[in-house]
């Protein structure tokens, strides 16, 4: 394991040359909190340290983006009311889940952006924080932190984790280099016997238990309102289509579905949060071409003299914009894309879902919804048309697709319960 770290530290600074331009790029472009984003490299203010002193001897969770976040905030106010005296950190690796945290950190947490992984920023970070325990979330497999983590007497985990088929594969191929790696776990906790068994193919000796997906235990505030439309789309009641979580291509399949239907009904209306915001203008250009009349969100640009489309080019409200729709569109499954996205959060709105046929990331997720008859799926773009069509001028079926999805999601929690225990032997 020592040669295969040194060749990494090797290659690591070649590889974030070109990852640099990218990282600069987004933090340009993407919303968010960047006020301490230096501690990506592991700079931190005289004021900072002294503020962490409170926070050592803690846990540490890590966390990437907006999606982890809610889930990680989740389990560290379950933590914080098991071990109210202990202390916790939560780090990000993207200004928006950062901002998200900060928003909603309880009690005795903290936030933090996660390190690069190069040995000396770790190694600086883990000396700061002394953490007990380091838990991270799903695939955020650095090598350097993980083992630089168990030399210092940190207890490690991996919860919520997945592994699709894609990527089992590569780290199959790496089997030399991961095996020992996800063996340093103490324990990863996967969120499927389907993820269980990927794990222990590339790494027999890894201690990874079933322990279920953690968003299934998700809540939605009751609290909660949905977004007013009203001010973009004017008085009256709408039937509002919701493309969420949309990856390029996507934006134009939906649009175009969108436009053939206002033919025939106006009493329609469309909603676009792109998966990346800094997506806004390329999305904007899409729906021009289409002729389609836009607002945008981020910067209140309209186009078109009638707004029948409002571009949501900005994070942190997606549950807001679900509450708001009759049928929500999860991205990345259509347009040529596979992968998925999370469809607990329109199920848990009851709302009704309409997504591609495959979702190579989600497929235990969408065996549980599918299983139930809980949500419409198409095998090819040009069914999207028709199925949103069937869905919008049938409220009964709405309903129904709606009520069963959230039936199948609240039969499988319980995830929260099993990671707590498991993490448990570790405190």
């Amino acid at each position: 394991m020592k040669i295969l770290l040194f060749f990494y530290n090797l290659v690591l600074p070649l590889g974030f040359i070109f990852f640099v331009p990218g990282l600069l790029w987004k933090l340009w472009r993407r919303p968010g909190w960047k006020k301490t984003f230096g501690e990506r490299f592991a700079c931190y203010s005289k004021e900072r340290k002294v503020e962490l002193e409170a926070y050592k001897n803690g846990i540490w969770i890590h966390a990437v983006s907006v999606g982890e976040s809610v889930i990680a905030l989740a389990l560290c106010r379950k933590l914080r009311a098991c071990y109210p005296d202990l202390p916790i950190v939560i780090s990000t690796g993207t200004t928006t889940g950062q901002e998200l945290v900060r928003k909603q950190l309880p009690e005795g947490a903290s936030a933090i952006f996660c390190p690069m992984d190069f040995l000396w920023m770790v190694k600086k970070v883990l000396r700061m924080l002394k953490p007990q325990m380091l838990v991270i979330f799903e695939t955020e497999i650095w090598p350097n932190l993980i083992v630089q983590a168990k030399k210092q007497g940190v207890k490690t985990a991996l919860v919520n984790a997945r592994l699709s088929d894609h990527s089992a594969k590569g780290y199959t191929r790496f089997k030399f280099f991961f095996a020992p790696l996800l063996a340093k776990f103490d324990v990863i906790a996967a969120q499927s016997e389907g993820d269980k068994e990927r794990f222990n193919l590339v790494s027999p000796q890894a201690n990874v238990l079933n322990c279920g997906n953690l968003k299934f235990d998700q809540s939605v505030p009751s609290d909660l309102k949905a977004v007013d439309l009203s001010g973009y789309f004017g008085a009256g009641e709408y039937k509002v289509i919701l493309g969420a979580s949309t990856h390029p291509g996507e934006e134009a399949v939906i649009a175009a579905s969108f436009k053939e239907l206002y033919a025939k009904n106006d009493n329609l209306r469309l909603v676009l949060i792109p998966r990346h915001a800094e997506r806004g203008e390329e999305v904007m250009q899409t729906l021009a071409k289409l002729e389609i009349g836009t607002a945008r969100r981020s910067n209140d640009s309209r186009t078109g003299e009638k707004i029948l489309c409002l571009l949501a080019d900005t994070t942190g409200e997606m549950l807001k914009f679900m509450k708001a729709s009759d049928v929500v569109i999860m991205g990345k499954s259509i347009a040529g894309h596979d992968e998925g996205h999370n469809l607990i959060e329109p199920a848990l709105l009851k709302k009704a879902i309409v997504t591609g046929a495959v979702l190579r990331n989600f497929r235990f997720l969408m065996q549980v919804l599918t299983g139930k008859n809980a949500i419409k799926t198409i095998a090819a773009d040009s069914e999207l048309t028709d199925v949103l069509a069937e869905l919008l001028e049938n409220d009964e079926l709405r309903n129904e697709l709606g009520n069963k999805a959230f039936a199948a999601i609240s039969e499988h929690s319980g995830a929260t319960d099993k990671t707590l225990a498991a993490l448990e032997k570790l405190i």
